[in-house]
């Protein structure tokens, strides 16, 4: 459980969600952390400022495919990585995780952090 609390303090030190979980796995990547934090940097609230998918399940969506050696496609084990955050959180979507427009908040981001990076240890 340590990278997963290691990804929240990421979180809590001026990371969005998304360059948090990256930098959680910064050990394991090639990319050094000014550039995994460039690679997230337009993932903050959600891909498209909460319009669409939540910026930690991105995140680890990159880190699969950066740790991916076959150079095939990640698509099944992506599928996998979205059912088990989606089970995880109830929702995909940032805007529906957050509440907006519900008023009820399904996962805080911390949790939303915590989840991408547990269903990338799965």
């Amino acid at each position: 459980m340590e990278r997963v609390e290691k990804a929240v303090e990421y979180k809590h030190s001026g990371c969005n969600c998304c360059q948090a979980v990256l930098m959680a796995f910064e050990d394991e990547l090639e990319l050094g952390g000014e550039q995994l934090k460039a690679l997230g940097s337009g993932f903050g609230g959600g891909m498209g400022c909460m319009e669409a998918t939540c910026g930690a399940l991105v995140g680890a969506n990159m880190v699969l495919g950066m740790k991916n050696e076959t150079g095939k496609p990640t698509t099944p084990q992506s599928r996998q990585l979205l059912n088990d955050f989606e089970a995880a959180c109830g929702a995909t979507i940032c805007k529906e995780l957050k509440g907006i427009g519900t008023g009820k908040v399904l996962c805080e981001c911390d949790d939303c952090v915590r989840n991408a990076v547990r269903a990338l240890l799965k």
